[in-house]
């Protein structure tokens, strides 16, 4: 027996043999060649291959998940179609008479290493996104078989060193029963993926494939982050009472499904979800969300060669706002830049694009993409009780600009004839410290305040938390950032205006007492985590909490805010 730890990816218990997804052998002989023409035709010939592959896959992922993760494969087929990428390999053919493969492997490990070295984890993610699409070509140049996990017959958890995008997108829900993997973190593409299939996974584990042999005995612990390999009777017994445990557990919170969120007091909160496209909706309602905290609305504009259209965009607000009533949608505007680009934008290359160029700033200086957005906004808010919300506002001026634009294009749209409701309130995004400082001056004029605490975070301790050696420094309960969310707070609550909170920390146990004291009125976290969190607040006191937020808020360190409210609560 071996225990393995790695990150909680997925919840859930899966008990099954192991099944080893290794990429074939792709060592090719480096070597010239007399006809480059030819070469280049090999090469057209595995891209076509690739290409129609993709498309399968992609469309299956269209079925099975929905449009954003398909997205992920459009971005694979503007990879296969990049001639930033096609055009160097072939002139390495035709100029240094390679072959196929070492042209391919020589550039795509060029791009590779320069995205893997970038501070950006949307970059990063690029290279993950080449070094698929790549090894996929080289196999067909080589003329192996590229693992297909879709092929799998029979009850397996999957064990691999990472596991590519179109790998999870083909994974079978009736036989793939879990996975592990070597490398990977909460918000990689495969943990994403588990958690829309609801499969239990732990990833970033640095050991599962040296350790675990094809047919192992595996449990996947996807509650506290550990894999078990050849387990003991005891031990398989133990995990299956735990199994059962856990699905009660769930059945419990189904039960909450439909009931308002009240704390034990008697207080009422509202639990509401982060969505990213018009198909996460159905998650939304089926875990009894009271609305949705943030619509991410740059999914719309990503995967794809331009633009999408007013009307467009229309048709994905509207379809939100149909599905989900009377109930509140926060959108939030386009968040474009840092960590999320978008090629046919052709942004600038920046040192440090996390405090650049992005979200507002791009989009006052760009009305040619933020007006149409506001006008799909406006045209689609008599369907539903639609809020908007403004990111990355640091001064009080980019607000008013951003309202200013926002009024004149209702203005437009009503003496065109369409009808706009009356009823929108504009908010901002508080992810920016200067702005939680002043919140007094922005709830002035704000309707409603959320906090981004994703980056309000690592802008207050200035430390990326995609940085491994400072990643100790993401503090969600460092007395620094409650002191600031509570600035929010209290600064809304003197202007009779509400603060919802669209952070990781909205869902996170031992943050949730923290803010149910500090007055947070929304909650906004992945819709799984809606039921868990409905649950805890009913077994808790606001007025207890609020009793403790001064002693809190002086407090030195995280560590003593964590191990107070453990105490309190536990």
């Amino acid at each position: 027996m071996t225990n393995i730890h790695g990150i909680a990816a997925s919840s859930g218990i899966a008990i099954a043999k192991a099944y080893q997804l290794v990429t074939p052998d792709l060592t090719y002989t480096a070597e010239t060649v007399d006809n480059p023409e030819s070469e280049i035709k090999r090469l057209e010939d595995a891209l076509e291959i690739s290409k129609q592959e993709l498309e399968k896959i992609k469309a299956h992922t269209l079925k099975e998940l929905g449009e954003e993760h398909a997205e992920i494969f459009s971005a694979h087929l503007l990879v296969l179609g990049d001639p930033e990428l096609i055009n160097p390999i072939k002139d390495k053919i035709k100029n240094e008479k390679l072959s196929a493969e070492a042209a391919l492997d020589e550039v795509a490990k060029m791009f590779i290493e320069m995205f893997e070295s970038m501070d950006n984890e949307y970059m990063r993610e690029r290279a993950a996104d080449i070094r698929d699409v790549t090894k996929r070509v080289l196999a067909h140049l080589l003329g192996v078989s590229f693992p297909n996990p879709a092929l799998i017959d029979e009850e397996a958890i999957v064990i691999a060193g990472d596991l590519t995008p179109s790998d999870t997108a083909q994974l079978n829900r009736q036989f793939v029963k879990g996975f592990a993997t070597d490398i990977g973190g909460r918000t990689s593409h495969s943990a994403i993926m588990a958690r829309s299939l609801e499969i239990p996974a732990v990833v970033g584990t640095k050991e599962v494939t040296k350790t675990i042999s094809q047919g192992d005995i595996v449990i996947i612990d996807g509650i506290d982050g550990n894999v078990i390999v050849n387990p003991t009777e005891e031990q398989i017994k133990e995990y299956e009472a735990k199994s059962e445990s856990f699905k009660k557990q769930q059945a419990l919170w189904a039960e909450l499904k439909d009931e308002p969120t009240f704390t034990s007091d008697g207080e009422q909160v509202e639990l509401v979800a982060n969505i990213g496209t018009p198909e996460d909706v159905t998650g939304v309602i089926n875990n009894g969300g009271e609305g949705v905290g943030l619509y991410r609305t740059e999914f719309l504009y990503m995967g794809k060669s331009d633009l999408p259209s007013e009307d467009e965009q229309y048709e994905a607000y509207k379809s939100v706002l149909e599905q989900m009533g009377d109930k509140p949608v926060v959108v939030r505007t386009l968040d474009v830049g840092g960590d999320k680009e978008l090629p046919y934008l052709d942004l600038p290359k920046e040192l440090n694009p996390f405090l650049g160029y992005r979200a507002i700033r791009f989009c006052l200086e760009n009305e040619h993409v933020f007006r149409p957005q506001l006008r799909a906004l406006l045209r689609a808010s008599v369907y539903g009780n639609l809020k908007i919300m403004f990111p990355m506002i640091a001064t009080l001026e980019e607000f008013r600009k951003a309202k200013a634009i926002l009024l004149e294009e209702k203005d437009n749209l009503k003496n065109e004839g369409h009808d706009v409701s009356d009823n929108i309130e504009v908010g901002i995004m508080v992810e920016i410290p200067s702005t939680a400082v002043i919140a007094k001056q922005f709830a002035k004029e704000v309707d409603f305040f959320s906090i981004g605490t994703n980056d309000l975070i690592q802008y207050t301790m200035a430390a990326d938390r995609m940085n491994e050696q400072v990643s100790y420094l993401y503090q969600p309960y460092h007395p620094a950032i409650l002191n600031l969310i509570n600035n929010v707070i209290e600064a809304a609550h003197s202007e009779g205006k509400w603060t919802g909170m669209c952070g990781e920390m909205a869902g996170d146990p031992i943050a949730i007492p923290i803010l149910l004291g500090l007055g947070l009125d929304e909650f906004s976290m992945s819709a799984t985590s809606i039921l868990p969190a409905r649950t805890q607040l009913k077994g808790i006191s606001r007025k207890e909490m609020a009793s403790y937020k001064d002693k809190l808020l002086t407090m030195s360190t995280a560590e003593e805010v964590v191990a107070f409210i453990k105490e309190k609560t536990e």
